[in-house]
């Protein structure tokens, strides 16, 4: 039988062991995991647990966050204050690479927050530094074979301490090879590149340990560094070029499950590889296989219900680097749509993805033609965020709409829900 152990809100310093059959007085440590709702008749309701008790343990075993509780028993019908049951881990380091550093000031708050917490990695998809992790928590992750997604960005310890900031960061690398080696754990890597850095001999080296490493890693992305125009008082970055990138790519190309994000095959000029690359597209979140994924749902409906017939004119506004791919896609269906690149005059032109595009601009470079849109516009659902119809100037969609007058639709990144629109 299952033990929820419980410390209600007025039995100072004692605690209640609660099951289906059983009420026991015993000692218990204080501890923060309250509890906010009980789920009417969850197993915690009918063993008698309240809203205000606090979770001790379980069979046992301490909770202390969302990660015990999901593993040994998360079915009870128990509700927390906040999502992870405890305070969420801001970063420690201080990363030359950060994108963060580069906000402009005046923004929503909330966008300056730095999380580098290691159950955001396995219930979110974030990645993490390994620099603020415990031997113990590493000892949970393999235990409970928690899959990880690792900013590693080098395997040249000295160089990872000059690139996060952080004067753990070479020794964090050991938490790395202890999962990967330890199996059972899904380990997915971000690189980073920054030219001039952690490119070249050093990226060889860095994919050429990855891969080594004997339970292996699940899958490695390899991403251009971003840099915006608010840069001061930071170190000095080099952008990508067109050489860089074929360079880059050269190296990238040598290793099995190492993929380059789309943005740097666009950026070398280069063709992107087939959909079959890209296998169950293990790193699609990092912009790697988006645009192939994309083609190919959108030509499975063309060829299964033909081009657009009597199209009415609509206008889609997308990202400098995406837009000539999408306008090919759009120029196959026959539909009557017009693209958009929209510069960011905000961030800085050397930013041209679409999820980092703000309201102000997409105003300003679309009044001008306010009069040609057609009947809608449609926009990447990644320039918004998330679960929120406004972008990161904290402009509308209802703002958009009223500056241009036209009716304007948020689309997610999905072949299929594009070429809906166009027929619809």
């Amino acid at each position: 039988m299952r033990i929820l152990q419980g410390q209600g809100n007025n039995r100072a310093g004692r605690s209640i062991i609660k099951t289906l059959g059983a009420n026991t007085v015993r000692p218990c440590k204080i501890n923060n995991m309250k509890i906010k709702n009980v789920i009417k008749n969850s197993p915690a309701d009918k063993a008698g647990i309240k809203v205000g008790d606090s979770l001790v343990s379980v069979n046992g075993h301490e909770i202390t966050d969302i990660l015990d509780y999901m593993f040994y028993g998360d079915d009870f019908g128990l509700e927390f204050d906040t999502f992870l049951m405890s305070e969420q881990r801001h970063c420690r380091n201080k990363c030359i690479l950060c994108f963060i550093d580069q906000l402009p000031p005046g923004m929503r708050e909330t966008l300056y927050f730095k999380d580098d917490d290691s159950r955001l990695s396995f219930l979110q998809g974030n990645y993490i530094s390994l620099t603020n992790l415990t031997k113990r928590e590493v000892g949970r992750i393999i235990k409970m074979k928690l899959g990880v997604n690792v900013s590693v960005h080098t395997t040249d310890k000295a160089l990872r301490v000059k690139m996060l900031g952080n004067k753990r960061a070479g020794e964090a690398l050991e938490h790395l090879y202890r999962i990967a080696e330890a199996g059972g754990s899904s380990v997915n890597c971000q690189i980073v590149i920054c030219p001039g850095i952690n490119d070249g001999i050093n990226l060889e080296k860095t994919l050429a340990d990855l891969t080594a490493l004997p339970f292996g890693i699940n899958s490695i992305a390899c991403v251009p560094v971003g840099l915006t125009g608010f840069r001061r008082n930071l170190t000095p970055l080099t952008a990508f070029n067109r050489q860089s990138a074929c360079a880059a790519l050269e190296i990238i190309e040598k290793h099995e499950n190492v993929y380059a994000s789309d943005e740097l095959y666009l950026l070398a000029e280069r063709e992107l590889p087939a959909f079959e690359h890209y296998g169950a597209f293990p790193q699609y979140e990092n912009g790697v296989g988006m645009l192939r994924l994309l083609e190919q749902e959108f030509n499975i409906c063309l060829t299964k219900s033909g081009k657009v017939q009597n199209p009415r004119k609509k206008s889609l506004a997308t990202g400098v680097s995406a837009a000539p791919f999408i306008a090919e896609l759009i120029k196959k269906s026959g539909a009557n749509m017009q693209i958009y690149a929209i510069k960011n005059d905000f961030f800085g032109h050397s930013v041209t993805v679409a999820g980092l595009i703000t309201g102000k601009d997409l105003i300003n470079q679309l009044l001008p033609h306010k009069n040609n849109l057609g009947e809608k516009l449609l926009i990447p659902s990644t320039m918004l965020r998330a679960g929120e119809n406004v972008f990161l100037d904290d402009v509308s969609v209802e703002d958009v709409h009223n500056a241009l007058e036209i009716e304007v639709e948020a689309v997610d990144v999905d072949g299929a829900e594009l070429y809906d629109v166009l027929i619809n």
